[in-house]
């Protein structure tokens, strides 16, 4: 699963409700396809795992998969049965902050139609609306 190699912070604050579109990311770069998202979220590492694995389950050795995003903002969670007070639970999973237009996956060198199932059975694992885009050419 995605995770950073070593953080400056190993907790951080959960700030408020995401805002804006995203500035960074908004057009396909690497692939002929993407997976783009419509809404603000934040994407666990095992969502992006899950989808990964979907869409490389379905073009079978076919094609190259590029994933835009990378989940860096830890998470915490205390143990159940806790009192509350005694500070912030320990860092339970990562996750990335996704605002709207942003480009999530890339895919090249399958058919239109088998990416487009491919990007369809991936956005089934995520927690966000998404749409299909292709390169202008």
């Amino acid at each position: 699963m995605l995770m950073p190699k070593k953080v400056k912070h190993r907790k951080v604050q959960r700030g408020g409700r995401i805002r804006g579109n995203s500035n960074r990311g908004t057009s396909i770069s690497f692939g002929s396809f993407g997976l783009k998202t419509l809404e603000a979220g934040l994407i666990s590492a095992r969502q992006i795992e899950s989808a990964r694995r979907a869409m490389t389950r379905y073009v079978q050795r076919g094609g190259k998969i590029w994933i835009r995003i990378f989940p860096d903002k830890s998470m915490t969670k205390k143990g159940s049965e806790v009192p509350m007070g005694k500070g912030k639970g320990t860092v339970d999973h990562f996750v990335a902050v996704v605002r709207p237009g942003r480009v999530m996956f890339e895919m090249d060198g399958v058919k239109r139609e088998v990416a487009k199932k491919a990007m369809s059975l991936a956005a089934y694992k995520l927690g966000v609306k998404t749409k299909f885009v292709a390169k202008e050419e």
